[in-house]
């Protein structure tokens, strides 16, 4: 474990709060706290947040399934406050990504869609000696001027909300959430 004097910040955003932000959120944490315990801290907060409520019951059964907690959870609702101080931001959707940034637009360089991330940050190198948070913000950098050169379309980088829909699109965020996630995961164990 490389000591760091605070956790390094990232905040998956969707909609209500109860299904993909939790999810990624869940599964994020739990990942990197396998490689490197204590050098992240993960939250999640919606749009349009179910204030209270706990992560929806499919989405929950997938978190667990996929080696993440869904105990504990309570869904919030997005704020500048909230916002302050977050060192990445992953929305699940482009529109999510550009409210965002409507409310606090000194985070447009720390906020991507997960997918998109996902996508750009396989072809970013980083420095292995560099601590956790560096090295993400060396990546972020990086992984921005990439976005131009390698561009995609919202089907690309947007996670399906799948909210009172059939079993068919849990199934389609699954397949869009958990390999976005995998991604950032494997890039951190290379550098460990």
């Amino acid at each position: 474990m490389r000591p760091t004097a605070a956790p390094f910040r990232i905040l998956t955003v969707c909609t209500g709060n109860i299904c993909r932000s939790p999810m990624a959120e869940r599964l994020l944490q739990a990942g990197l706290d396998s490689v490197a315990p204590g050098e992240f801290e993960v939250t999640s907060a919606g749009t349009g947040a179910l204030v209270g409520s706990g992560i929806e019951p499919h989405v929950a059964g997938f978190v667990n399934i996929f080696g993440g907690d869904s105990a504990g959870f309570a869904a919030r609702q997005l704020s500048a406050e909230i916002l302050e101080g977050q060192d990445l931001v992953l929305a699940m959707t482009r529109a999510h990504r550009s409210r965002i940034v409507d409310l606090a637009p000194a985070l447009l360089r720390r906020t991507f869609t997960l997918r998109e991330l996902a996508r750009l940050l396989p072809l970013v190198d980083a420095d292995p000696d560099a601590p956790a948070a560096e090295r993400w913000q060396t990546a972020m950098a990086r992984a921005l001027r990439l976005r131009s050169a390698h561009p995609a379309g919202p089907e690309e980088d947007d996670v399906v909300d799948p909210y009172r829909r059939s079993d068919d699109v849990y199934q389609q965020m699954v397949r869009e959430l958990t390999p976005a996630v995998g991604e950032l995961l494997a890039w951190e164990r290379r550098y460990r």
